[in-house]
């Protein structure tokens, strides 16, 4: 009988061979045919391998490849904390639960407390602000960039605000290092969503490193993926071990999966009003969650990872492609800009049409859908038109004229690595047809 490490090797092989077999199998691009998707999963047979190789393990809990995921990803943005969670909306629920924490004093964030954020957002950026009853301050966008001015979240400072929650929107940064510093003289956290954006920079900096805490969404639509799954990130280990509590059922304990006694002191401890000695790895100093990955979920991040690199150039490489080809319509368009300092690996491209514009935004979209192209519209628009939203406690400061305007005029289409040149070019041709 063959042994498991010859078995192991020979599912593998067959594995590689089902993928190869697979792809002869997938039919080419044909223009007004094909749907050209707005994003998607890119991958090769070395995902469904790992994914495989961990499954063979049946590890179902966070295991070997969940550490070298954290471990990699950690090095690839230079940040001292990587903690995994199962979506981007959970890590930014991780990210702001973590700042209303007893152990951070005078700083907690409590009820009542403000955050100051945007209103074009995608709704699990706002959610977790009302979920641990702060209060959302919005401030309107830049049409372009879809960011705020630092002038306009300056303005919106007021005696309760304790932190800055801004997502990167399409993988575009605010002035990230301005805001930092006005945020580090006003004494107030900065949250990064980062998940719109992994592999964007701000003044050659990754985004994700510059915010006390920070998150990223590893879902099929984004830069890399997991199917399922996100990250919390911080270089504060003070704030890591607290993520890590709330991550993990809100414990006390911080030992990882399959360890005990890391602290040293399991057994003689004092907590609350707990017996003296009570077991410390189930002592719970917050009121947390369960939001864990699987190991087969990081295997596939493991390899996704390896591939980043190309697909932040694919993804500039298209956003560039669409550019050069639109530009000769912005009397009629917003074409998607950057801040001067940024560096964006874009979730998709954005386009906002002017309102005195031949065409509506409606019927620009209705187009390029009848031509088997996808398109979105920017997230919620205006989240406080959503029925959802119509009785939260908030603040709105200046008026919401730009992010109304997105709610009626703007969308965005694809920029993601499975785009190929020709059907960019066909893309286009569309636009051509309506605005020509």
């Amino acid at each position: 009988m063959k042994d498991k490490a010859t078995l192991r090797q020979e599912i593998l092989e067959k594995v590689s061979e089902f993928y190869l077999a697979s792809e002869s199998e997938r039919p080419g691009f044909i223009p007004g045919k094909s749907l050209v998707h707005y994003a998607g999963r890119v991958n090769d047979a070395d995902e469904i391998v790992t994914l495989v190789d961990s499954s063979l393990d049946f590890w179902l809990t966070a295991g070997r490849f969940t550490e070298e995921f954290e471990s990699n990803l950690a090095d690839l943005l230079g940040v001292e904390n990587i903690l995994t969670v199962n979506s981007g909306s959970s890590a930014n629920l991780v990210a702001v639960s973590t700042l209303t924490s007893p152990k951070l004093l005078d700083r907690r964030i409590r009820p009542g407390d403000e955050i100051i954020t945007v209103a074009a957002a995608f709704p699990t950026t706002v959610n977790p602000i009302i979920q641990n009853q702060a209060v959302p301050v919005f401030v309107d966008v830049e049409l372009g960039t879809y960011a705020p001015t630092i002038e306009s979240i300056e303005a919106a400072i007021g005696p309760r605000t304790k932190a800055v929650m801004l997502a990167h929107t399409m993988g575009v940064p605010c002035e990230l290092q301005e805001l930092k510093e006005l945020c580090e003289q006003r004494g107030l956290w900065l949250i990064e969503d980062n998940c719109d954006a992994l592999g964007s920079r701000y003044d050659e900096k990754y985004t994700g490193t510059f915010g006390d805490l920070a998150t990223l969404s590893f879902y099929p639509a984004h830069q890399i993926t997991m199917g399922e799954g996100g990250a919390v990130i911080t270089n504060n280990d003070d704030l890591a071990r607290i993520a890590r509590s709330f991550r993990d059922w809100g414990r006390d304990c911080y030992c990882i999966g399959g360890e005990n006694n890391t602290c040293g002191k399991r057994f003689n401890q004092q907590f609350g009003s707990l017996p003296l000695g009570y077991d410390h790895k189930y002592v719970y100093s917050h009121i947390g969650y369960n939001l864990k990955i699987t190991d087969m979920q990081a295997a596939i991040g493991t390899a996704q990872l390896r591939k980043l690199p190309d697909f932040i150039q694919s993804r500039k490489n298209n956003h560039a492609q669409i550019t050069a080809g639109l530009q000769k319509y912005s009397n009629n368009l917003d074409l998607h800009i950057f801040p001067e300092k940024a560096d964006p690996c874009c979730f998709g491209y954005v386009v906002t049409v002017k309102p005195e514009s031949s065409v509506t935004r409606n019927e620009l979209v209705k187009l390029l859908e009848d031509s088997r192209i996808e398109t979105r519209s920017l997230f919620c628009g205006n989240l406080l038109r959503h029925p959802a939203y119509q009785d939260i406690e908030h603040r709105v400061v200046g008026d919401l004229a730009n992010t109304d305007l997105i709610t009626t005029n703007t969308f965005f289409i694809g920029v993601y690595p499975g785009m190929t040149s020709e059907m960019i070019e066909y893309m286009l041709s569309v636009f051509d047809k309506a605005l020509s």
